[in-house]
């Protein structure tokens, strides 16, 4: 991941000397499993331990240079490390284990130390969205679909729906994290064949994971379902980033980006107050969607293993996780921090759609004022388009339609429209949406 997007504490878990430093931490628990199983005494595993490496920059330097010669990482390791110990205790590191046992095992206590950060996070998103979503809970604004004016709606119950559907992506981390939690010593093809599983038991308490059967490697549909959820947050995020670009629209203006002493929108342009986060956002998420595509990808391997997944995986983890959380962190502060535009959401909601968002109000009122439901909706539909071409109130328009006042009469039309038009009305209910949020919190 390139340090731009790179938030220091989840950087340092996908570090040389973090992987190193477990790989060493297995090697040396397993040892001392295989002296309370009895094979070796507990001054052999003492002794190891106290002459232990240090895992620093020289030691990964050290591992890397021996990895020219071995041409395998796990191996290289284990000869530096041995001859760092020295003998006879050397002898027992990697005892009756295979790379995967290791590589695998520390992989799967680094992604649940991701992960920790990942839920921590998401639960600072669903906070923020939760406090603001309260905050304009009954701050009317335009509702729409496919892009056009549709029906009132409150800005509280937009950021409501946000914060439920992010609670959930929330859940699903802490899922995926569940599944991550697992380690395996078991030999080549997971057998057990040259190690008891009082050892793998040993390692996996002292790691905080659980024993799974496994073949060589720990199966993939795990870091398949750690890589979704990555991609299911990624995918709330990116409708969060872009219902808010759609709201800064220069001709929308409901929202826009806090925007700090200093910072320039164009290098052309002075005025512009582009949603430069928004758009950074979006992209991100394409990025962990295609991380998904190649971990589904590492779930079928030849027989008991093979490596085509260990490249992928060496990119995919590290740089999902880190940007999941770049962009969770960033999100947050975003909600936090936008500017909301009460006033112009009123003008956009009646002066903008010339009172078009109740339609469907007017339609069931002449309906329910005994009108033939085909003829209501020709009227409804031809006033409509005459107050959009004509830029006039649309609740004027009705109010004139000559063939409306002579199937209801005047004093009924007016009645009728009142009710219609009524805006408390169209929002009795909009507040499921935030009782739903505070509900979350309690």
């Amino acid at each position: 991941m390139i340090e731009r997007y790179a938030l220091p504490e989840m950087a340092a878990l996908f570090t040389d000397e973090a992987r190193l430093s477990l790989w060493l931490e297995i090697e040396l628990l397993a040892l001392e499993g295989w002296s309370d199983f009895g094979a070796v005494t507990s001054e052999v595993a003492a002794a190891a331990r106290a002459r232990a490496p240090r895992v620093d920059a020289a030691f990964v330097a050290t591992v890397a240079e021996r990895e020219q010669v071995t041409n395998h990482d796990l191996a290289a390791f284990v000869d530096v490390v041995g001859r760092a110990i020295g003998p006879p205790e050397s002898a027992w590191i990697h005892y009756g284990l295979t790379s995967s046992d290791v590589v695998d095992t520390a992989l799967s206590v680094t992604l649940c130390r991701a992960g920790d950060l990942l839920i921590g996070a998401a639960g600072g998103l669903v906070d923020v969205l939760s406090r603001r979503a309260t905050e304009f809970a009954t701050t009317p604004t335009v509702g729409r679909t496919h892009g056009m004016h549709a029906e009132p709606t409150t800005f509280g119950a937009k950021l409501g729906l946000f914060c439920l559907q992010a609670e959930r992506d929330r859940i699903r981390l802490e899922q995926a994290r569940s599944a991550i939690a697992v380690g395996k010593l078991s030999g080549a093809v997971g057998t057990y064949s040259n190690i008891e599983p009082a050892v793998e038991a040993h390692v996996c308490a002292a790691l905080g994971l659980t024993p799974t059967p496994a073949s060589q490697v720990i199966a993939r549909d795990r870091h398949a379902q750690f890589l979704y959820a990555i991609a299911s947050t990624g995918a709330t995020i990116e409708a969060i980033a872009t219902e808010l670009r759609h709201l800064q629209r220069s001709e929308v203006g409901e929202v826009e980006e806090a925007f700090g002493a200093g910072q320039k929108g164009s290098s052309a342009m002075p005025h512009k107050r582009n949603p430069i986060t928004s758009e950074r956002l979006v992209g991100m998420a394409r990025l962990m969607r295609g991380y998904l595509v190649a971990g589904l990808e590492d779930v079928a391997l030849w027989h008991e293993r093979d490596i085509s997944h260990s490249s992928v995986e060496r990119i995919i983890l590290p740089d999902a996780s880190q940007l999941c959380y770049y962009a969770l962190v960033r999100t947050a502060r975003l909600v936090d921090g936008l500017v909301v535009h009460a006033d112009r959401m009123w003008e956009n909601l009646f002066e903008g759609s010339h009172g078009l968002v109740f339609s469907q109000p007017v339609l069931l009122a002449l309906v329910a004022a005994g009108c033939d439901r085909g003829g209501a909706y020709e009227i409804v539909q031809r006033d409509a388009r005459r107050a959009a071409t004509e830029r006039r109130s649309f609740r004027a328009v009705l109010e004139a339609d000559e063939e409306l006042v002579a199937v209801l009469g005047p004093e009924r039309v007016a009645a009728v429209l009142a009710e219609a038009f009524d805006l408390e009305r169209a929002l009795r209910h909009a507040h499921r949406a935030t009782d739903a949020v505070r509900e979350l919190r309690r």
